[in-house]
């Protein structure tokens, strides 16, 4: 019996890995075709029709270049995913490059759809994540973080609140693969404070437990 109960476990197990993520593609590749162009609207993007992809639909170019982090938050995120590069489409993987001014911040988000692997190429970040919700209410959220150098990598599990601080007085810059084609990024503190419509006051005060002007400042840097 004990057998049988840990057999079911692991084909459970092993089921559930396998659709953890982005399907697997059923042929060698399914070339996206852009969203104002697709008759229809799928879960994921419609496939080119093969006999008209080239090599460019599997090229990006220009990852070598800065971003301007001229900005609010000092960085700027450039993603390569099936958006900008339609030959990813099914591959469930994708890429960005992030480069911070000094002190910049990428800052609090997470992906609902994808893991996220680091690499510091130049400088030094501050790094970390946040776990869910323990079962246990008395238990806080874990936080885990790390200094980063050139060449360490680091891994954000799907999902979870995490973040990158340019701790150095000179820009860095990073590579990073999500384990999605269309990983998603919501940014926290856009999210709840610069929505549209906004979120209702008394909610935001309610679970912030802070008075109402407190709410609507913060608000008004997102408008």
């Amino acid at each position: 019996m004990a057998v049988r109960i840990l057999i079911s476990v692991l084909i459970i197990s092993l089921f559930s890995f396998t659709y953890a993520s982005d399907p697997s593609p059923l042929q060698d590749f399914c070339v996206a075709v852009k969203d104002n162009e697709a008759k229809v609207f799928v879960n994921g993007k419609i496939c080119k029709d093969p006999n008209m992809v080239s090599a460019d639909d599997f090229f990006f170019p220009g990852l070598n270049k800065p971003g301007n982090t001229s900005n609010a938050q000092g960085s700027k995120v450039t993603p390569v995913n099936v958006n900008q590069l339609p030959g990813l489409n099914t591959l469930g993987i994708s890429l960005v490059r992030i480069d911070y001014a000094p002190y910049g911040l990428n800052p609090p988000h997470t992906h609902p759809r994808a893991t996220e692997v680091l690499v510091v190429v130049e400088g030094t970040l501050f790094v970390g994540f946040v776990t869910s919700n323990p079962a246990d209410p008395n238990v806080k959220n874990k936080l885990f973080t790390k200094t980063l150098y050139p060449g360490d990598v680091f891994v954000f599990p799907e999902g979870l609140i995490h973040f990158q601080f340019n701790v150095g007085k000179t820009n860095a810059f990073v590579f990073a693969g999500l384990s999605s084609q269309n990983p998603g990024v919501i940014t926290i503190a856009n999210a709840v404070f610069g929505s549209d419509p906004p979120i209702n006051l008394d909610v935001l005060t309610k679970a912030f437990q802070v008075d109402a002007n407190v709410i609507k400042y913060l608000q008004a840097q997102f408008k």
